[in-house]
């Protein structure tokens, strides 16, 4: 266990007020919320009809999506970095 405080931050994501709770700074957090609102309001305006589940299902399988791909590449740079380094 940390011994590091949570912050409680109120951000607002595609008009909804959400508390969010955690060891992240307010900053690092209201970084994330604008991010997903960023992505939200992206894919909002290519399919204007999707309803706000739907939105946020699709902006939750981007997210993800990029994290798996940017995971993918780090694997990849380590054995290549540990390769060097052998």
């Amino acid at each position: 266990m940390s011994d590091r405080q949570n912050t409680r931050t109120i951000v607002d994501i595609y008009g909804q007020q959400y508390v969010i709770v955690g060891p992240e700074s307010n900053s690092h957090i209201r970084l994330v919320a604008t991010m997903v609102d960023d992505k939200m309001r992206e894919i909002s305006s290519k399919n204007p009809s999707l309803d706000t589940n739907k939105l946020a299902v699709l902006t939750a399988v981007n997210a993800v999506n990029d994290y798996l791909n940017i995971k993918d590449r780090l694997e990849r740079l380590e054995n290549e970095l540990k390769r060097v380094k052998d």
